[in-house]
């Protein structure tokens, strides 16, 4: 159905539920919401009822980001509605959802020729293709600064024709009417919002629509965590995951629905060889089984039994190159010195301000994976040329597409409900267990729930990218062979790594096998591959350079991305200029910091919180600092980790961190993402990277990541500063300055640099 002026109206008469911001849509857009009962569809961000309960639709994942959250607080504050008629309906891929920001962003992926012709031009054509394509990914921390804003004049626009039906019926006009709680008032007289609703949806909006003023900066009466912040409603998930009854895919039933076990070869590129077809016969329950060239299926009328008769049956897998990690440190450390290089970014003087190399550093991250505590799941229905999907997706219309392709079907044909997912980290951005249970689905002709057990997860995720980078400086005064200052005259980067973004665009967009993608993308350039490599620092040179790397084994994104690299290396390597040159480390990154004002203010402020006190004398302090994004709008945190010798060798103490996020939305929510994002750091810096034999990872255990326990979290503290600047999201911040902190802390404590992620497996 075609949304019109003459539909809402008619429409509204007919229901007695008010849908708003139906104006915000071009015209021609399908519309995006099914109307439940007591409810009438105008638009695709609000629904307002009878009974006055407010229905925010929320277009992005929610993965414990806080996102279903977060959009209905915009949405109840600009409204003025009672946070407590607030409900939330996760919302369809559509083109009234269009993540314009995160199309700009990665427009090098889906349209390499179009990337960087000019800032308008990038952002026209994000916009056209966001909008043709449904595209509607949750990633790149892009959720508030894309959506926030049409969020806000969906609800400003909604109380305004809630006001005017109100100023109609008391006889004043709308502007005098005041609209707060779920209730419009004008003096003594007083309605509610689903009184108003019928006869609101005849009212024409005032366009622009009269934005409140923006809200204050963090509200950080809050800021203390034993004090609840009466500014940060609590989260609209957290009851039903608490009580177990949230629902997640895994959740799903349907009529005659069975369930479905997969083994996969050992890596992406292995094909199904044999298999004994009698094996499953001794399992009740067994329904069927599903053959595909590169994995083999088994549905039951339970997971468990499913898995037993695919254990039976014995698949067996031809692998032409299996990958050892040996393998793949050999052609880093290879090309890191010899390979040819692309010039990625150049700041200053540029790369001739750099003719000599006074320190050089090497720092290696090996590759880790996302490990969501929930594996991949799904469940699929086809049924007279249709499909239905049930699943977390952070890229839905792109798995939705993908499973189309794979079972024949165009993309109108598929119906893709969102769920949410159980953590992700950037893993729910792969779309392989859409394509195979739409595939099972068919073959079986009936419902079924697809889930991969914890080894097919290892097998078939996709880890972050391993990263070697060598760093080289150019000192003051070091051409005279002396003691140096340590101030950075010149600073170049090379950086040995696959092309792991522009791998992930081929898979994601192109629908690329990994193997398709590794061999259309080998050898090319990557900056995004590279971000955070030009330090927030203001250095006279800076050059960072791409040395593309084929490692032969599929890399995907997982929270902190090329961040994790970037801190690490430039954290550690400043702290090494510090040491060498008798610098005391605060100090000297605040004599770099320039016009930073922010960034120094973290500094200052972490330094505060953790009693700084200089991180010499084998005191276990380290400091390290990051910026996410540009200078203007982006991201700042500092960050002192605190270790201790204790029985089992150096414990992390105490994580202090400060944070500039520039205007908070909710409170608790930040703290919980940046108290996540150094717990999940933690976890990269302490604890196990997969190591491959023959193409399959040692283990497959879940406990063998070694990713931290209740008893290795250390004493967090994170404090907000205000800040006026544009909300940006804090997801990565914490998991990028932490593994340099920690390597930090490590060297004060026992004078021994590690210069490998993780830090524990050795590589001084």
């Amino acid at each position: 159905m075609q949304i019109t002026r003459r539909g809402v109206i008619g429409g509204a008469a007919i229901g007695g539920a008010l849908v708003v911001a139906w104006w915000a849509l071009p015209r021609n857009y399908p519309n995006p919401l099914t109307a439940a009962r007591g409810e009438h569809v105008l638009g695709a961000w609000l629904k307002v009822a009878e009974d006055g309960v407010v229905t925010v639709a929320v277009p992005q994942l929610e993965m414990g980001q806080g996102i279903t959250t977060l959009l209905p607080q915009i949405v109840a504050e600009e409204l003025g509605a009672d946070w407590r008629q607030i409900a939330v309906e996760p919302a369809a891929a559509a083109a009234a959802y269009p993540n314009t920001k995160l199309a700009e962003r990665w427009i090098g992926l889906w349209d390499p020729l179009a990337a960087g012709l000019s800032e308008t031009s990038d952002a026209v054509l994000a916009e056209r293709f966001a909008t043709s394509e449904a595209f509607t990914a949750t990633a790149d921390g892009t959720s508030l600064v894309a959506y926030e804003t049409p969020a806000r004049e969906a609800a400003a626009a909604a109380r305004a024709v809630l006001a005017m039906e109100a100023a109609e019926r008391w006889g004043t006009t709308w502007e005098e009417c005041e609209v707060a709680n779920g209730i419009v008032s004008w003096g003594d007289n007083r309605a509610t919002f689903g009184e108003l609703a019928v006869g609101a949806a005849e009212q024409s909006p005032p366009d622009p629509p009269p934005l409140r003023p923006e809200p204050s900066s963090g509200n950080l009466a809050g800021n203390d965590p034993d004090v609840p912040d009466i500014n940060s409603p609590p989260r609209i998930d957290l009851p039903s995951k608490v009580d177990g009854s949230h629902r997640f895919a895994g959740d799903v039933r349907l009529p005659g629905m069975v369930y479905a076990a997969i083994r996969h070869g050992p890596n992406n590129g292995s094909e199904l060889t044999d298999f004994d077809p009698d094996g499953a016969h001794g399992t009740s329950g067994v329904v069927g089984a599903v053959r595909n060239k590169r994995w083999l299926a088994v549905a039951a009328t339970t997971w468990w039994a499913a898995d037993r008769a695919l254990q039976a049956m014995v698949p067996q897998f031809k692998t032409d190159f299996p990958v050892n990690s040996d393998d793949i440190t050999a052609r880093l450390d290879t090309l890191l010195s010899s390979g040819d290089s692309f010039k990625i970014a150049e700041t200053g003087f540029g790369e001739e301000a750099m003719t000599r190399v006074d320190m050089a550093r090497r720092y290696e991250v090996n590759a880790f994976h996302a490990a969501p505590v929930e594996t991949a799941s799904a469940v699929a229905r086809y049924t007279d040329g249709r499909l239905e999907l049930w699943i977390a997706s952070q890229a839905p219309e792109q798995a939705r597409s993908a499973a189309a392709k794979a079972v024949g079907l165009s993309i109108e044909d598929v119906a893709l409900y969102p769920m949410s997912a159980g953590g992700s980290f950037d893993a729910r951005l792969e779309h392989d267990h859409a394509i195979e249970v739409a595939q099972i689905a068919k073959e079986l002709e009936r419902p079924v729930q697809l889930t991969w057990s914890r080894r097919e997860e290892v097998i078939r995720s996709r880890p972050s990218a391993p990263v070697y980078t060598l760093i080289g400086a150019q000192l003051a005064g070091g051409d005279e062979g002396g003691q140096t200052s340590g101030a950075i005259d010149a600073l170049k980067l090379r950086v040995a790594t696959p092309p792991s973004t522009h791998e992930f665009g081929k898979r994601l967009f192109d629908n690329l096998t990994p193997w398709a993608a590794i061999r259309e993308t080998t050898g090319q350039k990557d900056a995004l591959a590279l971000e955070g490599a030009v330090p927030a620092y203001e250095l006279p040179s800076v050059t960072v350079r791409h040395i593309p790397v084929e490692t032969g084994y599929p890399t995907g994104r997982v929270r902190g991305n090329a961040h994790i690299a970037s801190a690490f290396g430039i954290e550690s390597f400043v702290d090494e200029i510090a040491e060498a040159s008798g610098r005391e480390p605060l100090s000297y990154r605040m004599s770099m910091l320039g016009s930073d004002v922010r960034l120094a203010a973290c500094l200052q402020r972490a330094a505060s919180l953790a009693e700084w006190g200089g991180g010499q004398d084998q005191s276990g302090q380290g400091l390290a600092c990051y910026r996410i994004g540009d200078p203007e709008t982006g991201g700042r945190i500092a960050c002192v980790a605190t270790a201790r010798r204790g029985e089992g060798g150096l414990r992390v103490a105490r994580l202090a961190a400060a944070v500039d996020i520039g205007r908070i939305v909710n409170l608790d929510i930040a703290r919980q993402q940046i108290e996540g994002g150094l717990l999940f750091g933690l976890g990269i810096a302490l604890g196990h990277s997969p190591v491959m034999r023959g193409g399959l990872p040692e283990s497959f255990e879940y406990a063998d990541f070694g990713l931290p326990k209740l008893a290795d979290c250390p004493e967090v503290i994170v404090d907000f500063l205000p800040s006026a600047a544009r909300t940006v999201d804090p997801g990565e911040l914490g998991a990028a300055v932490v593994s340099p902190a920690i390597a930090n802390a490590l060297f004060s404590a026992t004078g021994l640099r590690l210069r490998r992620l993780p830090l524990l497996s050795g590589g001084l």
